[in-house]
């Protein structure tokens, strides 16, 4: 039997970690050229139209991810996975990993999340992030209103505070956007924490560079953080309270990572 730390598997786990985004790759262009130009043309109205791409998105991001597991090329387990399945949530989780997104999305029905504008102009994403409504983060001053918007919808928002993948061995830096969301709709926090041991896919790291050992992902859900007594601290100051609830993430997020990683 291999050993799940010998070389021969994890030369194996490179190639099956070009195959699993190769095929990431080639299905987003192929479901850009064909399925999700259909829904345009099938599905007129557009709240229904975006539902069932969120839907496709979600189904084909857990096709991947049971795919990187059928391979070797991971494992994972989920707690408190029931606090998600609500409408309307504020979803903030810490960013270790590139396919963070994958999982959220995959967990989480009608999730909505930011993108970089840029996705949207690229053959790869451009087909599911205009037919599923993602909001780009190129917007200017309409970015903050879309994201109200999509929570007061029953839309499940993502959104990662650090916004970029977490540089390892540094301490996490939250900004204070995904707090000004918050304060400003007046919206709850459900706080995803993600922990991955032996770090994979992380900020700076090639995807062929893969550990000793296959990750093993473990993602927990809290339960909501209220943003009332931030409000209430801060009075006709949405600014201030944001700032504040941006500092209290911080340390929530610091804390249940590295209480995390002393575990394992």
């Amino acid at each position: 039997m291999i050993r799940a730390d010998s070389n021969l598997f994890r030369a194996w786990r490179r190639i099956g970690t070009g195959i699993a985004f190769a095929a990431f790759g080639l299905g987003g262009v192929l479901m850009g050229l064909t399925v999700f130009p259909a829904l345009f043309v099938l599905i007129r109205d557009s709240r229904r139209r975006q539902m069932r791409s969120r839907d496709m998105v979600r189904f084909t991001f857990a096709g991947f991810i049971r795919l990187m597991r059928g391979l070797g090329l991971l494992s994972y387990e989920l707690h408190g996975l029931e606090r998600l399945q609500r409408g309307g949530l504020l979803i903030l989780a810490n960013h270790p990993t590139l396919i963070d997104v994958v999982f959220l999305i995959s967990l989480v029905r009608n999730a909505d999340c930011v993108v970089r504008g840029g996705l949207a102009d690229t053959l790869f994403t451009r087909g599911p992030i205009r037919a599923s409504g993602y909001i780009r983060n190129d917007g200017g001053p309409e970015l903050l209103q879309a994201c109200i918007a999509s929570l007061r919808s029953s839309g499940n928002l993502i959104i990662f505070p650090e916004g970029t993948r977490s540089r390892p061995g540094e301490p996490l830096r939250m900004q204070r956007g995904a707090a000004q969301i918050a304060m400003r709709a007046g919206c709850d926090v459900t706080p995803v924490t993600i922990r991955c041991e032996p770090l994979a896919l992380d900020k700076g790291r090639p995807w062929w560079d893969v550990p000793v050992r296959p990750p093993h992902f473990v993602i927990s859900v809290g339960e909501d953080i209220t943003v009332r007594p931030f409000l209430d601290a801060a009075p006709h100051e949405p600014g201030l309270a944001a700032r504040h609830l941006t500092a209290y993430l911080q340390t929530y997020f610091s804390t249940a990572t590295h209480a995390g990683s002393s575990g394992t």
